[in-house]
Parts: C-alpha cells; sequence; structure tokens
C-alpha cells in the first residue's frame, strides 16, 4: 500500500506552484519603474496585472487602487489576456489536484494509474497556462505604454522585472514537472519499472509426491510343536534362570558338579544379559 515516488513527487510539486502562481496573479509587482519623470526620486511604482501601487522609499508608505489613473496601461493588449490565463492556470491546477488525489491514495493496494495520469496531465496543462503569458509579458515589458512611463530625450525611466515575474515562473515549472512525472505513470512499459513496481519473479513450483501408505499385514503368532526348543530344560533348571539377577549359593551349585552348574551359579552382573544365555 506504498504511494509510488513519481505520484508523491507530482502532489508535492503541484500545490507549491499553485501558491506560487497564485501569488504572482494577486500581487502588484510584475515590474517596478524608477525615476518617473515630474515626480520624486524616491517613488517606485509597481505595476500588476490586476492593480498599481506607488511607493516612497524614504517614508516607506505606499499608495494602492491605481488603476483608475493609468487607463493606458490596463487596456494594453497584454493585461487582459494574462489575467484570464492566470485565472485558468490557478483553476485547471485545482481541478487537476482534485481528478488526481482519488487515484493516489495510498490506503489502496494498488493506486488508480489512469485518474493519477489524468491528473497530472491536467497539472501539467496549468503550467503552461501560467508560464504563457509571463514570458510574454516579461518579452515586451519595456514596451508597454503608461502614464508613468513618459519616454523623453533628457530622461528615461528605470523599468524592472517585478518578482511576481520569477515567482510566476518557478511556479509554472513546478507544475510542467509534477503534472509531467505524473502523466508518464500511465506508461506500462518495462514491467512497470517506471512507477516503482517490481514484476514478480515468476517460481516454478514442483510436485511433491506423497508415498502411498502399504497395509500392513498381520501374521498371527501361533505356538507348534515342532518350533520348540530342542534343548531340553527342567522345570528346576528354569527356575534357577529366571532369578538370574540374585546371586546363586554355593551350595545349589556343589550339587551339580558340572560346568554347567559352574555357570549358572555365577552371578550375572550385566544389565541386558539374557537368563539362558549359558545354556546356548
Amino acid at each position: 500500500m506504498r504511494t509510488p515516488g513519481i505520484l508523491i513527487f507530482g502532489m508535492v510539486m503541484a500545490p507549491c506552484g499553485w501558491v506560487l502562481d497564485l501569488t504572482s496573479t494577486v500581487a502588484t509587482n510584475w515590474r517596478t519603474v524608477n525615476n518617473v519623470p515630474g515626480f520624486s526620486t524616491d517613488m517606485v511604482v509597481g505595476q500588476g496585472i490586476w492593480d498599481s501601487c506607488l511607493t516612497y522609499t524614504s517614508s516607506r508608505t505606499q499608495t494602492c487602487n491605481q488603476q483608475g489613473n493609468d487607463q493606458i496601461y490596463f487596456t494594453s493588449q497584454i493585461i487582459p489576456i494574462a489575467q484570464g490565463m492566470m485565472i485558468a492556470s490557478l483553476i485547471v491546477t485545482a481541478l487537476g489536484l482534485v481528478v488526481a488525489t482519488p487515484g493516489v491514495r495510498c490506503w489502496r493496494e494498488k493506486p488508480r494509474w489512469i485518474l493519477a495520469a489524468l491528473g497530472g496531465l491536467l497539472i501539467f496543462c496549468s503550467g503552461v497556462l501560467a508560464i504563457i503569458p509571463i514570458a510574454w509579458y516579461t518579452h515586451i515589458m519595456t514596451s508597454i505604454n503608461s502614464t508613468m512611463v513618459i519616454r523623453s530625450t533628457t530622461t528615461t525611466p528605470d523599468i524592472r522585472v517585478g518578482y511576481c515575474i520569477i515567482l510566476g515562473y518557478i511556479g509554472g515549472i513546478m507544475e510542467v514537472l509534477g503534472g509531467f512525472v505524473m502523466f508518464i505513470g500511465i506508461c506500462s512499459c518495462c514491467g512497470g519499472r517506471n512507477r516503482g513496481e517490481k514484476p514478480e519473479p515468476k517460481t516454478r513450483e514442483r510436485p511433491v509426491t506423497r508415498p502411498t501408505a502399504q497395509p500392513r499385514s498381520y501374521r498371527p503368532r501361533t505356538v507348534s510343536p515342532s518350533n520348540s526348543s530342542s534343548v531340553p530344560y527342567s522345570q528346576k533348571s528354569l527356575d534357577d534362570d529366571l532369578d538370574f539377577p540374585r546371586a546363586k549359593t554355593r551350595d545349589r551349585d556343589r550339587g551339580r558338579g558340572t560346568d554347567r552348574g559352574r555357570d549358572l551359579g555365577s552371578v550375572n552382573a550385566s544389565y541386558t544379559g539374557r537368563p539362558y544365555d549359558a545354556d546356548l
């Protein structure tokens, strides 16, 4: 139930890019104009795509809501296009995250690669929508007309790139990378290695043969007179052999007077010995 690394990368990069693009959209610092003719030298004009502000560096005061005083700037061709594309980029990014979230959730055994790839495609398109107006604005930044930008032979305003351009570029690139990495998860080539999956090894199981149980044959134990021992035993000798652990008295051995009697009269110290070994 582990989420693949390519999906984690995309789900981290996309929200970060969305935050940066949001900051770039609402902030009033796409470009800054210094040394404006007819104004004090400490005044800096910050212009965005929704509003512009006047900032005085000496007193640290800022005056915004200058859109009505600069209709030339806000009626330029790039401004309404940038407004629409940046808003569309934010909406498409949010939609891509909504689509991709059910596909990359880690509480499933395997992610839904189709949903994750579709969400990655939307995030990739949102990054492109953010980069296009920012690159266009940067290209024509010094040629955009404004009431604050008065070009004369004596003085030339100093136009610089604002921090919104930098944040927009970074956010758009993060969304493009995150969406592209998530989208390549739809490919199933290389045995799923690009998804972070390892193919299961194919093991051949040998069939286990169990031996069949053979029925036991029971043979009755019959005692026949022909199988009896040919060695003659007397009842007295059998009684003597049965009590082999005990030592025989010398009186009983003297009465026999044979080698067989001596052997039976000796003490049998072995634990595993049988009472009639001496007879055999």
